[in-house]
């Protein structure tokens, strides 16, 4: 049986997270979902996400803090090619560096900063709280079925800004492009929180749930 890894690293609330790629999961029959920190179970993973809430810097720490966790997912991810998502701090973890607070180094899986979203239209705040439209940018099977225009729910004031425009699949506009998915390869990342998404979030995790990169 297929086995899906929320990764639990102390950074976020992770019950809408798990019964949302469960219950898809049961739908699609992509097999189990488990939400652990033992690097044991991530080698035996056939898919990983990696989930985050809060600032980039602490939960760099809070990765980094558990012992062979890293490595493991590091393992799965470059070296067995098993799929990954990120969401939200976890998409931004796949840059080069983040500024937050402090300059800190990323997983350096797909080129870019993390930089603080600096809205044309001085009414707009940050965070960049609440539904706003996505507007994809290429095709991906994980975007199959989800349109521009679809809802996605987003809760944050940094976004990351990709080296290659090519790894940008999607963004939002919040006074200017804000990067709302990236991904290459193997490795997809998601600003907003798919779990929190409506249909559109549902899609997206049934379709990583069944994709073959």
């Amino acid at each position: 049986m297929a086995l899906t890894v929320l990764v639990d690293y102390d950074s976020g609330n992770l019950h809408s997270a798990e019964k949302a790629f469960q219950r898809m999961a049961a739908e699609t029959g992509a097999g189990e979902v488990i939400v652990t920190r033992r690097p044991e179970d991530l080698r035996r993973a056939d898919r990983v996400v990696l989930p985050g809430d809060g600032a980039f810097p602490a939960c760099r720490r809070a990765l980094d803090a558990v012992p062979g966790l890293f490595a493991a997912i590091e393992e799965a991810v470059m070296v067995r090619g098993r799929p990954f998502l990120g969401i939200c701090i976890g998409m931004q973890m796949l840059a080069d560096r983040g500024f937050e607070h402090q300059e800190t180094a990323g997983f350096g899986w797909i080129g870019g900063e993390v930089a603080k979203i600096e809205p044309a239209d001085p009414a707009l705040k940050v965070p960049h709280m609440g539904w706003n439209d996505l507007v994809l940018g290429r095709a991906h099977p994980v975007l199959e079925g989800v349109q521009t225009g679809d809802h996605a729910y987003f809760v944050h004031s940094w976004q990351f800004r990709v080296a290659d425009p090519a790894h940008r699949l999607a963004h939002c506009d919040y006074g200017g492009g804000v990067t709302a998915i990236v991904g290459r390869d193997n490795i997809l990342g998601t600003q907003f929180h798919p779990e929190k998404s409506s249909a559109t979030g549902l899609r997206i995790i049934a379709n990583f749930l069944t994709w073959r990169p």
